[in-house]
């Protein structure tokens, strides 16, 4: 069922919001589980583990996204089956390959890559979910190509439900064992998760094209790649700088859990103290930054099909307008999303992970102000790859992760700024790659935003952030963190949207969009 742009990325959101309240969820139990040290166990085998996924995928997922949006742009199933048959051939024979070098030179990998010995157990733990991950991503992106969102999306809350409902009782089962063994535990909760997910996807393919489905099985691996050269190379002229541009991210995210303990090591902590620290960091204070992030995930998945629909047309204006769209809903929500981490992030740490790690909140309040430009990375990446510049995102890229990791060692090894050297580095990558992605949309497209319309955005923001952090500071000293939080939230949030109603930001006919209730919203919002 195809769904219009903005309809297929309001249901992303809503099902990328209730996916990482679920998420946040598993962290914060986790972490009163196994710790910060177990967090830092778990904390450096997840990122060899996207890394991993990323290369196994090859960029498909983006590829395919785009390759069946043209070819149903085109009106052809026939190329449409044959470039999905493809793309997960060739997932499936690169995750057979990774998973079988990754289980055979286990030791030898683990030792290379982690400080911590434990960490061999986890990473062992992590392997089935490499083909799981790896072969619904391809078929989520065909499914992205066809604009229908909702095999996405209720796959994405499939994985969360069983991943949520098995991770206390596989942690603590393996909790006597060891904190490693716990968190292998943790990791194998995932395995579940996926496959569920995985088995949502196939059920929804399966009724829409039994056909295709059969094929899939039918063809052998080799003779599918073999027979169909033409079409591997344009998959492969997508996929290739999709790849190396996750690949370079996930190596700089692969060296963290390696340098900054290190650094920290340099700069004066003991080993236990520098995992501890790391985790604190990478386990705690980040995933509460990435949390909002699952907007600009909805938006950048909606984007690549639709710009590249639009591109294939060439109706310039739709393109314009969609990326300009893109823009809007990301600043709208992650306006807000900013101003609340900032002002909040303390009493949100210690509400979350309890008044023994104060530390994680002040990390938290030095990261949240950058998160705006963080928003906007991944939809303006998106853009640039269904326009056909996916090399230029790889190029971005690339430079904002050298700067970013070379300043996270430079810094946390320096004594004065310890696990706040991380936080500057971090901070330093976000802002640069977003600041060249959107250098590169004007540049080849002349790509322009409404410098007015944004400008009234932030004076919103600006005016949310102060009322909240008035209330809170003046108005409910004596309450508890929870009702502080509470009132203070939606105090500020009223307020926001009031004043982006009263300047006209949001109207009639955006309200309209929202599926389900939109019609019944609008009346109480004038018209733009």
């Amino acid at each position: 069922m195809r769904q219009s742009f903005f309809y297929g990325t309001v249901i992303l959101i809503i099902a990328g919001g209730i996916t990482k309240v679920f998420g946040f969820a598993h962290r914060i139990v986790l972490s009163r589980i196994i710790g910060a040290e177990g967090m830092g166990l778990y904390q450096m085998v997840v990122p060899l583990l996207y890394f991993l996924i990323t290369v196994t995928t090859f960029g498909l997922p983006v590829a395919i996204s785009k390759q069946v949006a043209e070819t149903e742009a085109a009106n052809n199933p026939r190329l449409t089956r044959k470039f999905l048959v493809l793309a997960l051939s060739i997932a499936s024979g690169i995750s057979l390959v990774i998973c079988t070098l990754l289980f055979v030179f286990s030791h030898w990998i683990a030792g290379a890559l982690f400080a911590d010995e434990r960490a061999h157990v986890v990473m062992l733990a992590a392997i089935p979910i490499i083909p799981i991950a790896s072969i619904s991503l391809v078929l989520r992106g065909y499914f992205q190509g066809k604009q229908n969102m909702v095999p996405t999306a209720v796959s994405q809350l499939l994985e969360q439900v069983v991943r949520m409902a098995l991770v206390v009782i596989m942690t603590i089962t393996f909790l006597s064992s060891g904190i490693e063994y716990a968190t292998a535990g943790a990791v194998a909760s995932i395995i579940f998760g996926e496959a569920a997910g995985l088995l949502y996807i196939l059920w929804q393919y399966r009724q829409g094209s039994k056909k295709t489905a059969a094929q899939i099985f039918e063809r052998p691996l080799f003779l599918a790649v073999s027979k169909s050269k033409a079409s591997i190379a344009q998959l492969i002229h997508v996929a290739l700088p999709v790849t190396l541009s996750r690949v370079i991210g996930s190596i700089a995210y692969v060296l963290e859990p390696m340098l900054v303990p290190l650094a920290l090591v340099i700069a004066g902590y003991t080993t236990a103290a520098a995992t501890g620290l790391y985790g604190q960091f990478a386990g705690m204070a980040v995933p509460l930054l990435l949390f909002p992030t699952f907007l600009t995930y909805s938006l950048s998945v909606s984007l690549v099909p639709a710009v590249a629909e639009a591109a294939y047309q060439n109706n310039a204006p739709l393109v314009h307008r969609r990326i300009y769209q893109a823009m809007r809903i990301t600043l709208v929500i992650g306006a807000p999303c900013t101003v609340l981490l900032t002002i909040f992030a303390e009493p949100l740490c210690a509400l979350l992970y309890g008044e023994q790690y104060a530390e994680v909140g002040i990390l938290l309040k030095e990261l949240a102000p950058f998160s705006v430009f963080l928003f906007f990375q991944a939809p303006l990446a998106a853009a640039l790859q269904g326009l056909d510049f996916a090399q230029v995102v790889f190029r971005n890229t690339l430079i904002s992760a050298i700067v970013k990791t070379a300043a996270m060692f430079l810094f946390t090894a320096h004594p004065s700024f310890g696990i706040h050297g991380a936080v500057i580095a971090m901070n330093i990558g976000i802002t640069l790659g977003t600041l060249l992605h959107f250098a590169s949309l004007i540049k080849k497209i002349g790509f322009t935003i409404d410098l007015w319309e944004f400008g009234k955005i932030g004076a919103a923001m600006l005016a949310m952030g102060y009322s909240g952090s008035y209330i809170a500071n003046h108005w409910f000293i004596e309450a508890s963190i929870g009702r502080l939080l509470f009132i203070s939230t939606m105090a500020s949030l009223l307020l926001y949207l009031v004043l982006l109603i009263a300047m006209r930001v949001l109207g009639k006919q955006d309200v309209r969009r929202i599926p389900w209730i939109g019609e019944q919203l609008a009346i109480f919002f004038p018209r733009r």
